[in-house]
């Protein structure tokens, strides 16, 4: 009885070289990190609310190409909606064809580029047809969040003011893991710029991770912690037929013994 007891509770312990992030990461070599330095560009999806700002030498030249340029009233005063401070009207709304309606140059097809190559072909269409100079164009996520749900200790929507995040930053936001969660086989579920989606596992102790592709995640991830063994043995309970039945056994044994007892 003691053995089993003693069994169990060494089983249901989580062995501690699954409890700690990215082992050995410190011994990976310079050339292989600094290579994974060039972080991954968010891609655009429909839905996305965009920042948009079109900047160069000629301030008036560029200046029909901005939001802010719509949003002056008749008497030169900025619109009451941006002084008091919602700024929904200067952002760019992807529709769910992946289109945004323009200033001059009308619908626009950005869905499923990346935002560096949002940026160049914005400034494509604009220069040469419309500017001398080619215009420096800046594009900025306003809701990029993801989602993080299971075995952490604060479940949720992570949000990432600056458009870019990653698998640990969103933990970290989350709270980290609980001790019960399974570092090695996290479930990151992506919605796709067609609509489609995809589901990857990762494994948080595993080095090679932040080198890896997936360490970046995109707009809307899903982010799903899978409970480890011993959180799903605790969690398993005895239906209360069998234990009545075992309490009804116990209880003829013990009449059993008494009996023994008495006839000896």
């Amino acid at each position: 009885m003691l053995l089993a007891l003693v069994a169990a509770i060494l089983t249901g312990c989580q062995s501690t070289k699954e409890i700690p992030y990215l082992i050995d990461a410190n011994n990976l070599p310079a050339d292989v990190l600094k290579a994974a330095a060039r972080s991954t560009d968010p891609t655009v999806m429909p839905g996305d609310m965009l920042f948009i700002n079109v900047s160069g030498p000629d301030e008036e030249a560029v200046k029909p190409f901005n939001k802010t340029q719509y949003l002056v009233t008749k008497d030169n005063s900025t619109s009451n909606s941006v002084t008091s401070g919602d700024n929904s009207m200067l952002y760019y709304l992807v529709d769910n064809n992946g289109y945004i309606e323009f200033p001059l140059l009308g619908k626009l097809k950005i869905g499923g580029m990346s935002k560096s190559a949002t940026e160049e072909y914005i400034a494509s269409q604009i220069y040469p047809r419309f500017l001398t100079i080619k215009p420096s164009v800046e594009v900025r996520f306003q809701n990029f969040h993801v989602y993080t749900v299971g075995e952490v200790n604060n479940p949720g929507l992570v949000k990432a003011s600056n458009g870019r995040l990653n698998l640990l930053e969103a933990i970290a936001q989350s709270g980290d893991l609980t001790i019960k969660g399974k570092r090695d086989n996290i479930m990151i579920v992506r919605t796709n710029a067609d609509g489609s989606r995809s589901v990857k596992t990762v494994n948080l102790n595993d080095r090679n991770l932040i080198v890896s592709s997936d360490f970046n995640l995109q707009q809307n991830d899903i982010i799903y912690v899978e409970p480890n063994a011993s959180k799903a043995r605790s969690s398993w309970s005895v239906p209360p037929a069998l234990t009545l039945g075992l309490s009804s056994v116990g209880t003829l044994i013990s009449i059993a013994t008494f009996i023994v007892t008495l006839t000896k």
